[in-house]
């Protein structure tokens, strides 16, 4: 594939730019919403995911079921696994995308940091979920 060209987009594939989109406009309440799950959980292994079957929503991914899962396709998961152990939570967000029978890495730098974005968003994480799943199911009409 030459760079720059582009691929005809698939209904498979229309949920992950989909996806992309929603992080993009809305880093700064998922960087908080990171934090404050971090806060809520401490560093228990594991991350965020955005499920969006049947509707967009948010749940907990345990490091343990994502290597079992990884044990199941063959590690095809490894280098994800690697990320997520290695996440710098007091400057970057890693979360997983769930659509389609596939999974997405989501990860960025937000700016101001997540512990910034959380104290600046001044909501708890009970109303940061709420909301932006709210904004998932108005924006993203149906994955």
């Amino acid at each position: 594939m030459m760079f720059g060209s582009t691929q005809p987009e698939t209904e498979d594939s229309k949920w992950r730019r989909q996806l992309d989109r929603f992080v993009k406009a809305h880093q700064q309440e998922l960087a908080a919403l990171f934090w404050g799950l971090r806060l809520e959980h401490g560093n228990s292994q594991g991350t965020i995911g955005i499920d969006l079957q049947p509707k967009p929503h948010f749940v907990y991914c345990p490091q343990a079921e994502i290597e079992k899962l990884n044990d199941r396709v063959e590690n095809r998961l490894q280098e994800i696994l690697g990320i997520i152990e290695n996440n710098k939570p007091e400057t970057e967000v890693v979360m997983i995308g769930i659509g389609k029978g596939e999974i997405k890495l989501i990860q960025f730098a937000p700016e101001p940091k997540p512990e910034v974005c959380f104290e600046q968003v001044s909501q708890d994480v009970d109303s940061l979920l709420e909301l932006l799943e709210e904004r998932m199911s108005e924006q993203i009409n149906a994955f």
